[in-house]
């Protein structure tokens, strides 16, 4: 039997943003109302717990009787956060196989995305599974700030290997004339990681790549781990509210959507 746990990072230093995981929204704090819409998916399928920055965020958790694990609030990225919290919660790496990383202010994003990551890395053993959608905005093809994955899907295919991460437009067609899947992929930031593969990642030193392109995955793929992903064609719970809380705007834009 597979163990799995679903970890949400969660902290308090938002730039734009303060305090995000406290904010009320319609009578619940943000943190509260992902782990909900996390729980009604995973609820007998994984464990859940919060990886918090914070003792607020902590205690807002227990205070709807949720988990959170306390972590070092100058950890670097969402990715260490969670593994610090494995390390709390699974000292000797027996009790977890698989890691799920969902971001803590994704509260238009639907958990069910992960379990087909889920199974993907237990059919394939990859150490780490994403995915991804269809780029069709070409604005968004030459957009620096959104991430690709350079995948070598056939026609029809929705899963395969990752080779590359980048914000550059790639990968370039030459002869579209003779290439059926000309498909450009956006790289959505959800992770399901083999437990042994998260603390591997995490205890490697940055890579060359990473820096250069500012993408912490790329780590991963310079030390010769394996990432899958799979093309999904819709993320939102909602169409018209925005995926994730990032800026006031997304916060005001949202609201008229949350009961």
């Amino acid at each position: 039997m597979t163990n799995i746990i679903t970890m949400m990072p969660v902290r308090l230093a938002a730039t734009r943003l303060p305090n995000k995981p406290l904010l009320d929204i319609n009578g619940k704090t943000l943190v509260q109302r992902v782990y909900e819409n996390v729980e009604k998916v995973m609820h007998g399928k994984t464990d859940i717990a919060v990886a918090a920055g914070d003792q607020q965020i902590v205690d807002e958790v227990n205070k709807f009787g949720g988990t959170a694990i306390l972590t070092d609030p100058k950890l670097p990225s969402g990715t260490d956060r969670i593994a610090a919290a494995l390390k709390i919660l699974d000292p000797e790496g027996k009790k977890y196989d698989i890691v799920v990383d969902f971001q803590g202010d994704n509260l238009n994003v639907d958990p069910s995305v992960c379990l087909p990551l889920i199974e993907m890395v237990q059919k394939t053993d990859c150490d780490i599974a994403t995915c991804g959608m269809v780029i069709k905005n070409d604005e968004d093809k030459t957009n620096p700030n959104v991430v690709k994955i350079i995948m070598g899907l056939k026609d029809g295919e929705k899963q395969g290997r990752c080779l590359y991460f980048t914000r550059a437009t790639a990968p370039y067609t030459r002869n579209p004339e003779t290439c059926p899947n000309q498909d450009l992929y956006y790289h959505i930031g959800i992770y399901v990681f083999k437990a042994a593969s998260l603390q591997k990642m995490v205890s490697l030193p940055r890579g060359v790549l990473e820096a250069r392109e500012s993408l912490e995955q790329l780590r991963a793929l310079e030390n010769g781990m394996s990432i899958y992903a799979r093309i999904i064609d819709k993320i939102k719970l909602i169409d018209e509210a925005p995926a994730d809380i990032n800026t006031p705007e997304d916060l005001q834009n949202s609201l008229p959507f949350i009961k």
